[in-house]
């Protein structure tokens, strides 16, 4: 990692996370494996951020570490890259197991619960949906009944965001801005 940090993938040690590795990380890992308009790649650091900001708008009393947990939902990712559920099954070992462990690492490493409740677990699978949605219909070239079929419709309240790819040091500042925003040591 840039911050000297060597961190074993198979025994992942939260003393081995920094958040500034992770930002770096996820902003220069594309979303849909870079086949989206714009100039630049819509990076995973930014999908962090709206899936966060759309859990909060799907739940608006929620508790600033629930916040920063969806904020980190894919932070295993940095290390990983983003891969599709088919693919990540067929690679053969037991991946999601690893997903796991790294992402306890890293919720200990900012003081938020190893594992993720049940119902922030559904919270967050919806908000993720409604990502990829956004991000299927406005910069990846889905039209909107093929990602409603894929993803289901976001509710007719919800403001549609604007999605804009970044460049990875936007998207990089992106998180880590809102990382400290949520983060309270």
């Amino acid at each position: 990692m840039l911050s000297g940090r060597r961190l074993d993938l198979l025994e992942p040690s939260p003393l081995d996370i920094e958040i500034a590795d992770i930002a770096h990380g996820l902003a220069r890992v594309a979303r849909w494996n870079g086949q989206t308009k714009g100039a630049h790649a819509f990076s995973v650091a930014q999908h962090c951020v709206l899936v966060e900001r759309l859990v909060s708008e799907l739940s608006p009393r929620l508790a600033r570490e629930a916040r920063l947990m969806a904020l980190l939902h894919d932070a295993p990712e940095y290390v990983v890259g983003d891969l599709i559920s088919p693919f990540k099954a067929a690679v053969g070992l037991n991946y999601k197991a690893l997903e796991e462990r790294l992402m306890a690492a890293i919720h200990l490493r900012f003081g938020l619960s190893a594992v993720v409740p049940g119902t922030l677990k559904l919270l967050l699978k919806k908000a993720d949906h409604l990502s990829a949605y956004y991000e299927a219909t406005q910069l990846a070239g889905f039209g909107q009944s093929e990602a409603r079929r894929l993803f289901g419709a976001p509710p007719a309240a919800m403001r549609t965001p604007r999605l804009a790819p970044l460049a990875t040091a936007e998207a990089e500042a992106q998180f880590l801005a809102r990382f400290h925003r949520l983060y309270a040591p």
